[in-house]
């Protein structure tokens, strides 16, 4: 089975938002299209409270329960499974889609027989990095769709994309699925 990951495709990673990703807003359309491919779709959500440290490192975004931390109203939301809420305590801590608190992601893509992860969201350059790293170390066959994910600088994208490479992740474009 193969599942698609949308990491943290939220308003305040898009233009306007409080943090938002070059262009983040131009990958809504590839996800739309690429969902029917795959047996699962599942997204992960930042959902941080006013006074978490995660704001001593970054502007405050994705306020849980605000719009910011929505999806973008483009997104095909009927087609996700289900949602994985990160970052929610008041550390500085939920990069990777398996920090979230409100249920297991590994648990809940083995139960459902997943061997082979697709990754598509924001940012390249830090949590779907993270998402990345945690899923190869799991033991999952991890894809990026390239064109369906944007980093927060050319410079870290660059080196991403490398140390993701030498890790094992296997970079696609959505014309490969």
């Amino acid at each position: 089975m193969k599942a698609l990951l949308i990491v943290d495709l939220q308003n305040d990673f898009c233009p306007n938002g409080a943090l938002p990703v070059p262009e983040g807003d131009k990958i809504v359309a590839v996800i739309n299209k690429i969902m029917d491919k795959f047996d699962i779709v599942v997204a992960s959500k930042d959902w941080h409270k006013t006074d978490t440290k995660h704001f001593n490192r970054w502007p405050p975004h994705c306020i849980e329960k605000t719009k910011g931390a929505d999806f973008p109203n483009e997104l095909r939301q009927e087609k996700i499974d289900e949602v994985f809420y990160k970052g929610t305590t008041n550390e500085d801590k939920g990069y990777s889609a398996f920090e979230a608190e409100n249920l297991d992601l590994e648990d809940y893509l083995r139960g459902k027989k997943v061997d082979e992860i697709f990754l598509a969201g924001l940012a390249l350059d830090y949590c779907v990095k993270e998402t990345a790293k945690d899923a190869i170390q799991r033991g999952f066959k991890t894809y990026i769709v390239k064109d369906a994910t944007k980093a927060l600088s050319r410079t870290t994208e660059e080196e991403t994309i490398k140390e993701l490479t030498k890790r094992g992740v296997i970079f696609i474009d959505s014309n490969q699925l």
